[in-house]
C-alpha cells in the first residue's frame, strides 16, 4: 500500500468515526503492517493536507479525531442555537481544583474554597463526564478521590494535564486562572454569574 492510499485510509477511518482513534485502533486498519512511528508520520502528513480547510486533525488523550477548528463555530453554532449548559463559578472553581491538585477529595476541595462543595457539584462534573472517583483516601470516612478524565481533556482540545494554563504561583492562594476560564469558554461553556471565590 502506497502513502497515498494509506493517507486515504486513516481519513476515511477518522472521519467516520464516532470517537477518538488510538494509534492501536489505527494500527488495525492495516493489520498491524504499519508501526507507531510510520503511523505518527502519516497522521502529521494528513493533519498537514488539511491545514486549509474548516478541518484540523488533531491529537489528544485519547487519541486522534478530525474536529472544526475554532475560527469555525461561530458559523457552526448557527446551526444549532440553543444555549450551552450553564455551569456556576462554584462547579468551574470546583473543576479548576480538580485539574490543578488531583486527586483530591471533597474535603480538599472544601479546604481550599473555603465553602462547603455540593454534592449537586460534584454530581454536575460526573454527569458531564469530566472527573471520576479514581479511589479512596486511606483515611476515616475513606473518601473518594477525585481526578479528570480523558473526556475533560479531548472536551477541552488537550493531550495531557501539562497542556492547562499554568498557575502563577503553584501552592499559593489566587484566583481562577484567566486562561483556564477562558480555555472552558472556548469550548463553548456558559458561566452563569455567581459569586468568585479563590482558589488555592
Amino acid at each position: 500500500m502506497d502513502t497515498l492510499e494509506a493517507k486515504t485510509v486513516l481519513e476515511t477511518a477518522l472521519l467516520c468515526a464516532q470517537e477518538p482513534l488510538t494509534l492501536d485502533e489505527l494500527r488495525r486498519l492495516f493489520a498491524d503492517e504499519l508501526d507507531a512511528q510510520s503511523l505518527t508520520a502519516l497522521l502529521q502528513e494528513l493533519g498537514a493536507d488539511w491545514e486549509t480547510s474548516g478541518l484540523e486533525l488533531v491529537k489528544l488523550a485519547s487519541g486522534w479525531r478530525f474536529q472544526s477548528r475554532a475560527s469555525m463555530q461561530d458559523y457552526l453554532a448557527r446551526l444549532h442555537p440553543e444555549k450551552p449548559p450553564r455551569y456556576s463559578r462554584a462547579v468551574m472553581e470546583t473543576l479548576a481544583i480538580i485539574a490543578y491538585r488531583q486527586p483530591v477529595t471533597r474535603g480538599d476541595i472544601e479546604d481550599i474554597r473555603g465553602v462547603t462543595v455540593s454534592t449537586q457539584i460534584v454530581k454536575s462534573l460526573e454527569d458531564r463526564g469530566w472527573i471520576d472517583a479514581i479511589g479512596h483516601r486511606d483515611t476515616p470516612g475513606r473518601p473518594a478521590l477525585y481526578a479528570t478524565t480523558k473526556s475533560f481533556l479531548n472536551d477541552l482540545g488537550l493531550q495531557s494535564l501539562d497542556e492547562l494554563p499554568p498557575l502563577a504561583e503553584p501552592g499559593g492562594s489566587e484566583p481562577l486562572p484567566d486562561e483556564f476560564s477562558n480555555l472552558l469558554e472556548q469550548k463553548v461553556i456558559d458561566f452563569a454569574p455567581t459569586e468568585s471565590t479563590s482558589i488555592a
